[in-house]
């Protein structure tokens, strides 16, 4: 079966994938952006429902292409799927959809890449750069949920839309950090609902406010700049951000209470004897649903290159694997600052991600 071979292989066709198609497309390096939907954004369109974006749509661009629409506007999850679809068409991203990639292994002084789809050619290439999601592509279950009553409705996070997807009855929402919060005060509109999970402080802003437009290129530098790698105050947010989760943005704690939420600053530890969910205590919740907020998490089992894992994250920095020379990752929480994992940070780390790219292959290719 012969190869197809291009310089580097892209592995998922979001806001990262695509930004760093962009940036080596600039440096003049050749590219190929793999992805398994059949349209690019269905990941931000099978997102709830409600889902907006917390940073504005004047800062919620990629280079190269201004977000449409009002510049406070905080665009919403299918705005979102769409501006992603329009980028990469306006600037004639090479993106391939419904090719879902089934092992990367290592050949030679570069890798193989071998999709899921029998028929589909393996394809080689010199550099490969994996931006299949900021927290992980798999969901992150706890290991007794299956231990719930069959009576007990349970839905991910990932896979809720909306209230009208629950039975009628009351719900515990389990993890605190930002789908949580947003679903909890959805949902508390209409049934009785519990929010479990651990408070991880508070910006102190209301979104959407003047007080938050003025006040937000001074947060946005602070994302971009102070809350790094390279700092103190950063490198603990960075633990924070990747294994415990998010401060409050945009829903906080008093608009959860004045909804009638009871936001329980703890941890679902397990199922009861009767199979509901438990916490430590021994306090059990008498619900129709559990929805589970409990984020993501990688799989790195297709990656079959001798990667060094920690803690479930891959160890890289800012996305480039020195242990494995040619892999690299783009989009990951943290990757270099708090802004990472969002629109207006993406950007910084994908020209980085590329620029290395690029000296490494001038740096193979002899001179003529």
């Amino acid at each position: 079966m012969q190869a197809q071979h291009v310089d580097t292989v892209i592995i998922g066709a979001g806001q990262a994938g695509l930004s760093t198609a962009y940036h080596l497309r600039r440096e003049g390096v050749d590219c190929l952006v793999l992805d398994g939907n059949a349209r690019i954004g269905d990941e931000w369109r099978r997102r709830y429902d409600s889902l907006r974006l917390f940073t504005p749509a004047g800062r919620s661009h990629l280079d190269g292409l201004p977000f449409p629409g009002d510049p406070w506007a905080f665009p919403t999850k299918d705005e979102m799927a769409d501006y992603l679809e329009l980028y990469a068409l306006t600037h004639e991203l090479p993106v391939r959809l419904r090719s879902r990639v089934r092992r990367v292994a290592a050949d030679g002084d570069g890798f193989r890449v071998e999709l899921e789809e029998p028929a589909e050619h393996p394809i080689t290439c010199d550099a490969v750069v994996v931006a299949t999601g900021t927290f992980g592509e798999r969901p992150n279950l706890p290991p007794f949920a299956s231990g719930l009553a069959e009576t007990v409705h349970q839905v991910h996070s990932s896979r809720y839309h909306g209230p009208d997807d629950l039975p009628a009855g009351p719900v515990l929402v389990v993890g605190a950090s930002h789908s949580g919060l947003d679903i909890a005060l959805e949902l508390a509109a209409e049934r009785e609902t519990t929010l479990v999970g651990p408070v991880h402080g508070s910006v102190p802003l209301e979104w959407g406010t003047w007080r938050m437009r003025r006040a937000f290129p001074v947060i946005e530098f602070a994302f971009q700049h102070i809350l790094t790698r390279r700092t103190p105050m950063g490198r603990k947010m960075l633990g924070v951000m990747r294994h415990h989760g998010a401060p409050q943005l945009r829903v906080k704690a008093h608009h959860l209470a004045e909804a009638g939420v009871e936001w329980i600053d703890d941890h679902v530890v397990g199922a009861s004897t009767d199979g509901l969910p438990q916490l430590a205590d021994g306090r059990t919740f008498e619900v129709a649903s559990v929805v589970w907020a409990t984020g993501w998490r990688h799989d790195h089992s297709w990656l079959d290159v001798p990667m060094e894992v920690e803690d479930g994250w891959p160890v890289e920095y800012r996305g480039v694997v020195e242990d494995v020379p040619g892999l690299y990752f783009c989009g990951l929480a943290f990757q270099y600052a708090f802004s990472s994992g969002e629109m207006c940070g993406v950007g910084r780390d994908a020209a980085h991600v590329a620029d290395r790219i690029a000296r490494r292959r001038a740096a193979r290719v002899p001179a003529a």
